[in-house]
């Protein structure tokens, strides 16, 4: 039986606005991590440089959890600790210390009203203690929802898969057990999203002992394909990106010692690459007709430019910079925790410690390397753009509003008297920005 309610926004709405099409909801909808087609970019509306607050909404718990929007809904992950206010440590350190933060926890879904910040609903998902540790700087929601405008896709890790209607009605849950994503004998948090295609949800689990990749149905949450992935990836933070092409589709999913491509429809392999930073964190996205993909970490920090009918190994022998497959890389010029961003005909990946570096997205030409906030903050929020801004957000509340240019200028800084570990939305001319504390509406 189909379970997927029926689209009421296309069922009422004049067929002038069905016949917008998708290329006009993607200057509105948000509805996943990084946005349309994991791209961190939204078009056809004026953004701002100063702005001011248009509503700021509290939200309870703790989540490094991005906003998705659809329509007039945003919607987003939180988890709340039974014991009061959890522990959090962001900055620039190298502490691999857990938190403590292993009591009850509540993992909840958050709808709310994109116009007013309304809360209109929240649904608890899980309420226990978790299976697996989290970092000092991590959260027990990491990972950000996804939506295709007939459902709502929740994966916690280890507290399981979810599905719910767009009004918050659950359609099922699936606990995958623990999947404990750990390095120096410390669990790390689960920070993979969900990737939502067609009827299908894929999720990349790289826990050390068990990592794989698996396929399942939208409509009941049947597994489709699961492949090991314990001779590709030690560990990965990443978000696998699903890509479309004319012939096939694939999945990419990031991770060390190779990032790997899979068929969308068998998860048979069709490409690897070896190499990179041995933390993989960053998700691989599409732009200019390429797969760009960058890690950090470790002895390397690259990033790739990867043509999509890539077949077999594609790996770069040494000193080597392109091949048949990879248009373009650069051994130094990826990131750590933020995915690198292109916009227009730029490159932009960002550092932890602030270092913002500008390439020509065509060849990886060097434009420039600036670094924001003097090398004081912490940047773990991935940037986005649109209207020919680049908003980059560090971990103290700084908001920096740059030119899309291969010059560098700083339009404008913008602060929050909080905290920003998760990327931020942009919908409709505004942009929605989630704080340690609140969800904040810009415009």
């Amino acid at each position: 039986m189909n379970i997927l309610p029926r689209r009421r926004d296309v069922i009422a709405a004049p067929l002038l606005l069905a016949l917008r099409g998708r290329a006009a909801e993607k200057d509105t909808n948000w509805p996943s991590f990084r946005g349309p087609d994991a791209s961190g970019v939204a078009e056809g509306f004026p953004l701002p440089v100063k702005w001011k607050t248009r509503w700021k909404t509290a939200v309870p718990g703790l989540g490094h959890s991005s906003p998705i929007i659809w329509g007039n809904r945003l919607y987003v992950a939180t988890a709340v600790s039974a014991s009061g206010k959890p522990p959090l440590k962001l900055g620039l350190y190298g502490d691999r210390d857990a938190a403590d933060d292993n009591g009850e926890q509540s993992w909840k879904i958050l709808c709310f009203d994109k116009i007013s910040g309304r809360l209109l609903w929240e649904r608890t998902t899980r309420k226990t203690s978790p299976r697996a540790q989290r970092h000092l700087k991590a959260t027990h929601a990491n990972t950000t929802l996804s939506t295709d405008g007939r459902v709502i896709v929740a994966f916690f890790g280890s507290e399981g898969l979810h599905c719910y209607s767009m009004e918050g009605s659950l359609h099922w849950s699936k606990d995958l057990g623990t999947i404990n994503v750990s390095k120096y004998g410390v669990g790390w948090g689960y920070a993979s999203s969900p990737a939502l295609h067609g009827d299908r949800i894929v999720v990349q689990c790289d826990a050390p002992d068990n990592a794989y990749l698996a396929s399942y149905r939208v409509s009941s949450g049947e597994e489709v394909w699961r492949v090991p992935r314990g001779q590709m990836c030690e560990r990965s933070w990443a978000t696998p990106l699903v890509y479309r092409e004319a012939t096939r589709t694939q999945v990419v999913a990031n991770g060390w010692p190779y990032v790997v491509s899979y068929d969308f429809e068998t998860g048979k392999e069709l490409w690897r690459l070896k190499g990179g930073g041995d933390n993989p964190i960053p998700s691989p996205f599409p732009a200019l007709g390429m797969i760009y993909v960058a890690n950090g970490h470790g002895a390397e920090a690259p990033v790739w430019a990867i043509r999509p009918g890539a077949s077999g190994d594609i790996s770069l022998s040494s000193g080597e910079q392109s091949n048949k497959h990879v248009a373009w890389s650069d051994r130094r010029a990826g990131a750590y925790i933020q995915t690198p961003l292109v916009y227009r005909d730029w490159l932009y990946s960002g550092a932890n410690n602030g270092v913002l570096k500008c390439f020509d997205a065509r060849n990886g030409k060097l434009h420039y390397e600036q670094r924001l906030g003097g090398g004081l903050s912490g940047f773990s929020a991935s940037p986005v753009a649109g209207d020919g801004k680049i908003y980059c957000c560090s971990e103290e509340g700084d908001v920096y509003v740059i030119e899309a240019a291969a010059a560098y200028k700083e339009l404008a800084r913008n602060r929050f008297d909080d905290s920003i570990m998760a990327s931020p939305a942009i919908s409709e001319g505004s942009l929605y920005f989630r704080t340690r504390a609140s969800l904040i509406a810009v415009s």
